[in-house]
């Protein structure tokens, strides 16, 4: 009989870089229903000999509370560096939560609880997973109403490679930087969520 790790990687089918497409949670089924996420995603864990092999990353759904509703792999776990991974470094993670949503205006003493954001929605870049070579400047402050609207535009974004038009919220143009098209060279930058401080400036400047 396969294990979960096993059933897992045929479901995924990662590529030669170790990695996957997004796999839903709803494909849990069938041969591959020992995957089912009874007790969270138990057989995904830091120790797990899959999370030991490649770097899980998880999406959770913003209409169903904190649960998980995909999963892909995204590259190996090499060299046993513990430090790639989503964690975000205690320091930087300190500092950015004191401070107040940069959509929002709110801070931590109203409903909404500031989150640290990562700017770079798809989270792929090595430098920025790992706590040894993450920067203050890599995260943002944002509240959970905001941070839930950005996971799920990043994540439109991701499956349909169209980026987030910033006219939908009244802004002038779109982009600061780039189109609608996703491209590896440009990646984020010039998207509203990635970030809105910079995203106003450039309008201040075109100005």
């Amino acid at each position: 009989m396969a294990t979960q790790k096993e059933l897992f990687i045929k479901l995924s089918n990662p590529n030669d870089d170790g990695v996957s497409r997004w796999v839903n949670t709803t494909e849990f089924i069938n041969n591959y229903s020992s995957l089912e996420l009874l007790n969270g995603l138990s057989w995904g864990r830091k120790s797990s000999s899959l999370a030991k092999q490649y770097i899980l990353e998880v999406d959770k759904s913003i209409t169903s509370g904190n649960k998980i509703d995909r999963i892909r792999l995204n590259g190996f776990n090499t060299s046993n560096d513990r430090n790639i991974s989503q964690t975000i470094r205690a320091d930087i993670k300190r500092e950015i939560s004191q401070k107040r949503c940069i959509v929002l205006g709110t801070n931590r003493s109203c409903d909404h609880k500031v989150e640290v954001d990562h700017k770079d929605g798809r989270k792929v870049d090595e430098r920025i997973m790992n706590t040894r070579t993450q920067l203050v400047d890599d995260f943002q402050p944002l509240s959970k109403p905001a941070n839930d609207a950005k996971r799920q535009f990043c994540k439109e974004c991701n499956e349909t490679n169209l980026r987030y038009d910033a006219q939908l919220l009244g802004y002038p143009v779109s982009f600061t930087k780039g189109n609608i098209n996703f491209t590896t060279e440009i990646g984020c930058i010039g998207c509203f969520w990635y970030d809105p401080i910079a995203f106003r400036q450039e309008l201040q400047i075109k100005d």
